[in-house]
């Protein structure tokens, strides 16, 4: 008898840990978090782009091209007659963007992404002219040039056309050098804070008490369900080691709140693996409405002084499929979810009303995020 217990004891211990097991998985604080004020600061530019081959602006519809073309000439001492309208098809005007990294100093070098601002309809061989990248309080911190790479391919003759890829848009790999470097302080006062990726108060606890099971408690505390305060060394080195250290820290997360993420713009479907489903029943019949217009002439009888009219007689056909009820089974993990939905043979159209009135039945175990 005793050993019965001990065997049954031993199983359902089993089964928790396997449960555990199944649950939870291993993520790293550094995939979780960053350090606050660590991140990309977003940098932008109006600039031209030269050298293209008849794909420019049409400057007629373009003035701000020919504006400053003129205000760059000027500045390389070149004066254009008041009044002139040169009509130019090699040179079109375009937005720069860019990405400042955390900790970028002067002469590094970054990418810059340059779109066309006008009508251009290539920027395939052109080159991006000397061009000052801004942030938002109107600083310059960085400078862009070089020659624009566009992913694309086009050609046309005759009225036909044939076009791979967007051919208005390119980058310059390396093509910014920063010259002013972004501030950035990684904590203050003896402390520093890390930055959930997501809100989650049941993920910045598991953080806290890994941290201080490593570090001694006290080491770290949560501010909120997304910020965490951690004791840090005051030196700039020790501190940077600190980081590199806690960032490899392990902790054992639990499944992720189960959702399903519904585009209704292209019909996809995507959920987790939290999702579970309920036994019911559904009937989903797709409603066929087809409306047929044909012209009648109405001809007047003879000498009846009457007139030829055309009208039209309309016809309405209604079909709905008979779709009898599915019994769709409870499923507990996605590959059962999925199973069960695939045996209703639905659109992924389709899909989108049927988990709707899931969820309203209560059959559905997750939250429906429509983007």
């Amino acid at each position: 008898m005793r050993s019965a217990r001990v065997w049954m004891e031993a199983a359902a211990l089993g089964m928790c840990l396997l449960c555990y097991a199944i649950g939870t998985h291993a993520e790293r604080i550094k995939d979780l978090a960053n350090v606050a004020g660590v991140r990309t600061n977003a940098l932008i530019g109006y600039g031209l782009v030269v050298g293209l081959d008849g794909t420019g602006d049409q400057t007629t519809q373009t003035p701000f091209t020919i504006q400053s073309i003129q205000s760059m000439l000027a500045q390389l001492g070149i004066n254009v007659p008041p009044g002139s309208n040169p009509q130019l098809k090699n040179v079109a005007a375009v937005m720069v963007t860019a990405q400042l990294p955390p900790f970028a100093q002067p002469g590094q070098q970054i990418d810059v992404t340059v779109s066309s601002l006008g009508n251009a309809k290539s920027l395939r061989g052109g080159t991006l002219v000397l061009t000052p990248l801004k942030g938002p309080d109107g600083q310059i911190y960085a400078m862009a040039q070089g020659n624009v790479a566009v992913g694309g391919a086009g050609a046309s003759a005759g009225g036909s056309k044939t076009q791979i890829n967007a051919l208005n848009a390119g980058r310059v790999p390396a093509g910014a050098t920063v010259e002013r470097a972004v501030p950035a302080s990684i904590g203050d006062a003896g402390f520093l804070a890390l930055e959930l990726h997501d809100s989650d108060f049941s993920v910045a606890r598991q953080v806290v008490d890994a941290l201080n099971k490593r570090y001694g408690e006290g080491a770290a505390d949560a501010l909120d369900g997304r910020t965490i305060r951690v004791r840090a060394p005051a030196g700039p080195d020790a501190r940077v080691a600190f980081l590199a250290e806690i960032e490899n820290v392990s902790i054992d997360i639990a499944a992720p709140a189960a959702k399903v993420i519904i585009n209704a713009r292209t019909g996809s479907i995507v959920m987790n693996q939290s999702v579970t489903l309920d036994a019911c029943a559904v009937a989903h019949g797709n409603l066929t409405v087809t409306i047929q217009s044909e012209p009648v002439v109405s001809q007047p009888a003879p000498f009846s002084n009457g007139q030829t009219v055309q009208t039209e007689r309309a016809t309405i056909d209604i079909k709905q499929d008979k779709t009898p009820l599915t019994t769709v089974p409870a499923g507990a993990k996605l590959t059962d979810v999925v199973r069960a939905l695939n045996s209703l043979g639905a659109t992924p159209a389709d899909l989108l009303a049927i988990l709707q009135a899931m969820k309203s039945a209560g059959a559905l175990r997750a939250e429906i995020e429509v983007i």
